[in-house]
């Protein structure tokens, strides 16, 4: 096999994944979302940065300890899914209809040693709820995908989401 047609493979591979895992979040099957994650996993969402023109390109994640809106190990990660799956989640009764369209996917790094792929996308994730309640956020993830036998497991997630102010009445919403 050529080094192209591994690459393509390698992409088809990460794309798959990436849309499983949204369909699986769409159908409420959160369970077999979490089992997507590794036992070390970071699944952080930091707080956007304005930037002046001037700063372009210097890169809008925070670099000290400054707040997050989700900042989840193994164990919180865990949490939140029990409660999404408990019924009893107030901000999700009655449920919301959603959807995650990803998009854009890049793998930019490959670490052979740790079986690991640094994957860029894009991401918009709809929400609807109740009758009126509309949420639409739109972001870009940076995932460490771990390899497991044919398949991924998530390491990280660093999801960025282009408002900085969340106007959603809740975040109870997987990205």
């Amino acid at each position: 096999m050529s080094q192209i047609d591994k690459q393509i493979e390698r992409q088809f591979r990460v794309e798959q994944f990436l849309y499983r895992e949204a369909d699986l979040l769409d159908s409420w099957e959160w369970g077999k979302w979490f089992e997507l994650f590794t036992e070390d996993v970071r699944y952080w969402m930091p707080l956007r940065r304005n930037l002046q023109r001037r700063e372009r390109g210097t890169g809008q994640l925070p670099t000290g300890l400054e707040m997050a809106l989700v900042d989840d190990d193994h164990t919180q990660l865990k949490m939140r899914v029990q409660q999404m799956s408990s019924g009893r989640h107030w901000a999700e009764d009655p449920p919301s209809r959603c959807r995650h369209l990803i998009s854009n996917v890049v793998v930019v790094e490959e670490d052979e040693a740790k079986q690991e792929l640094v994957v860029r996308s894009n991401f918009i994730v709809y929400r609807n709820r109740l009758e009126r309640e509309v949420d639409i956020w739109a972001g870009n993830r940076e995932d460490t995908l771990r390899r497991q036998g044919d398949s991924f497991r998530i390491a990280s997630r660093t999801i960025l989401l282009d408002q900085n102010v969340v106007l959603s009445k809740n975040l109870s919403v997987f990205f």
